[in-house]
């Protein structure tokens, strides 16, 4: 624990004390009805977080209205309380993880690809978004939760209004940075008329909206510092995710995550770690600097322990946010608590989680044991799979650009193998983790001629368990003449 001292650290934020500073932001779960209420699945997804004691935990994007989305929890009137309520006691008796709803309002979107856009809104429409927004705030108060994240970021309602691209001419229109913030402003407003100055509100807007003719690092300083003058009590920064480069898929509904934006949002496997953090970094020491000390969430790709606490320690971030990572292994905080950093579940970043949101089905990760709905129970007792006798038996050869690795079977005494890890590093590099896969197979396509890669492999069960590291095989990829690969063990 002394190594991450900052990072299981205490923070109190407008009198809700975080037991450490990892949060999971919210992550839509499809597990929801069409019905919008709080069901098992939902509540159990949410403890399973709190059991592994993270210190915020942020509830799925939340409809503060009516309008259809398909499975998608709301709080757009009182019927709603009571399920939220029961998820709010839930997590609490769990652990001493904070808990809070992330309120959204989305426009309406069509299988044709036509979206509603700001612009059509009149003034009693944009009324109407205000007052939903005031009293989604007080229902979650009225549930127990412990205080609300305001979504202002993506392709939804407020982001759009505070998006470069804004198109309307009044006083909420994008002619200006002041109109650009009004509509965060009249939210703001009338959600603190309904649950006062002492209940926390956060919000979650973007640090660089990655389109063309959007707003970058500089416009996205300014906005959060008439946020942090309006009040808010923290801010969670995200990239990307908007409708203006999605791509439509004929008759399915725009999902915002589909273009180059949607990748800065959710970078996969081929973008490098920590990709964002320079941006909450840059927004951070504005705030600071011109006096505003609420804490700022940087998040994208943090997956190491040393990574997150080296973050704060650094003066880049208060709060460490994962959402991919977590999902992989909600017990990533109480591993790290316990010195078992060695056991977490590392997120490979395939982003099979993104594909099952986009077809509106439920949210599980890939390297959970098939067929369960959440995230095995943590376990300190057993043993690790181990190799048999003969070792993992690595073989791998190299060719027409790919260098292909095969193994033996792994062993647990506690059940099946879950998957195995690749590791590689090249004659120069660290060694790092580049793959989880679940067959005894892998394939490497970044292979470059002419270079010497070595290889090895650990199963893992699970519960993260890993055995350890296989006998390691080097491979160097040589080009012929012809210009094609061949492989030299």
């Amino acid at each position: 624990m002394t190594g991450m001292a900052r990072l299981l650290e205490p923070l109190d934020i407008n009198g809700m004390v975080l037991p450490n500073r990892i949060a999971v932001p919210a992550m839509v779960t499809r597990l929801s009805g069409e019905d919008g209420m709080v069901n098992g699945d939902i509540v159990d997804r949410y403890v399973r977080y709190a059991a592994g004691r993270v210190g915020l935990i942020v509830v799925e994007a939340t409809a503060i209205h009516g309008a259809k989305s398909g499975p998608l929890l709301r709080l757009s009137d009182d019927s709603f309380i009571a399920g939220h309520r029961e998820l709010a006691r839930r997590v609490h008796d769990t652990s001493d993880s904070k808990v809070v709803p992330q309120i959204i309002h989305f426009m309406k979107v069509a299988r044709s690809g036509w979206r509603q856009t700001i612009d059509m809104l009149e003034q009693s429409h944009i009324d109407a978004i205000v007052d939903n927004f005031g009293m989604a705030a007080l229902r979650a108060r009225e549930a127990g939760y412990d205080g609300i994240e305001l979504h202002s970021a993506h392709a939804y309602t407020l982001s759009s209004f505070l998006s470069r691209r804004n198109p309307r001419k009044d006083r909420y229109g994008g002619h200006t940075l002041e109109g650009r913030l009004a509509l965060f402003g009249d939210v703001m407003a009338a959600v603190r008329r309904r649950v006062g100055a002492d209940f926390p509100v956060g919000v979650r807007f973007l640090a660089d909206e990655s389109i063309k003719g959007g707003y970058t690092l500089p416009e996205a300083q300014q906005i959060a510092l008439r946020m942090a003058d309006l009040g808010v009590d923290y801010i969670s920064l995200s990239v990307g995710g908007k409708f203006e480069d999605a791509i439509h898929r004929p008759g399915q509904p725009l999902y915002p995550y589909t273009g180059y934006s949607g990748d800065r949002c959710m970078p996969g496997d081929w973008y490098p770690a920590m990709p964002n953090v320079h941006l909450a970094a840059g927004i951070k020491s504005y705030l600071n600097e011109r006096g505003h000390h609420i804490p700022v969430m940087s998040a994208g790709k943090i997956a190491e322990p040393a990574q997150a606490e080296g973050l704060l320690r650094e003066g880049k971030a208060d709060l460490i946010g994962m959402a991919r990572q977590l999902l992989a292994d909600p017990d990533w905080t109480l591993k790290v608590i316990q010195g078992r950093d060695d056991e977490i579940i590392r997120c490979v970043y395939c982003n099979v989680c993104k594909d099952l949101d986009e077809r509106f089905k439920k949210v599980i990760c890939f390297l959970w044991p098939k067929g369960q709905l959440q995230a095995p129970a943590d376990r300190v007792d057993g043993q690790a799979p181990n190799w048999p006798a003969a070792g993992a038996e690595l073989l791998g050869g190299g060719a027409d650009g790919r260098i292909k690795l095969a193994w033996s079977a792994a062993e647990s005494l506690e059940g099946e193998v879950a998957g195995y890890d690749i590791y590689r590093a090249d004659a120069h590099g660290a060694v790092q983790c580049v793959e989880a896969v679940k067959g005894r197979r892998y394939v490497d396509r970044l292979a470059l001629g002419g270079q010497q890669y070595r290889y090895f492999v650990r199963a893992y069960d699970r519960n993260g368990r890993a055995s350890p590291p296989s006998e390691t095989v080097a491979i160097t990829m040589t080009m012929t003449e012809h210009g094609r690969n061949d492989g030299e063990r």
